[in-house]
């Protein structure tokens, strides 16, 4: 396997509500018929680990073509490299907080330079724009959160738990 890159692929709303429902088994399946290797799935929520020989864009593309084949709709699939998965843990601003309390919000860009004016229904979390991703502390929970970001900025969220376990699955 040597020159093939470990990758993460996110997909946005499956299994949680939105897309629909996908079992692991399937989307492991669906990974390893595009010619991945080495391919794994990390909880229910659309994680995906695996080598290739393909560069992110190529690989976000392969995914998302193979998902609107299966679902008949559009689904969004966030990439990272194993390295870059390594940034976002070392990079979190929020260390001392309980990794359920902690979320990354994974985009396709950099977040906008604004995004404190496009955050809505904030109570007392606190977030904090990187490279392509925004962190967000939750100290009472996501679940009980009201915070968005709008429309105009599609993501897919996960914790720093699954963050950091997602890193080491692809460094592994």
């Amino acid at each position: 396997m040597a020159g093939k890159k470990a990758y993460v692929a996110l997909l946005r709303a499956v299994n949680v509500g939105g897309t629909g429902k996908l079992p692991m088994k399937e989307l492991k399946a669906m990974c390893e018929e595009a010619g991945f290797e080495s391919v794994s799935t990390y909880i229910q929520s659309g994680n995906v680990v695996f080598r290739t020989d393909d560069d992110e864009d190529k690989v976000k593309e392969i995914i998302e073509r193979r998902l609107a084949d299966h679902f008949g709709q559009k689904v969004d699939v966030f990439v990272r490299s194993a390295r870059e998965m390594r940034d976002i843990v070392d990079a979190n601003p929020y260390p001392e907080e309980p990794g359920n309390r902690v979320a990354v919000l994974f985009l396709d860009r950099k977040p906008p330079a604004k995004l404190a004016e496009l955050a809505r229904g904030v109570r007392n979390e606190t977030f904090e724009p990187a490279a392509r991703e925004v962190f967000i502390h939750y100290p009472e929970g996501l679940g009980r959160s009201r915070l968005s970001f709008g429309d105009d900025l599609v993501g897919t969220v996960r914790n720093m738990n699954t963050v950091t376990r997602l890193a080491e699955m692809a460094s592994g």
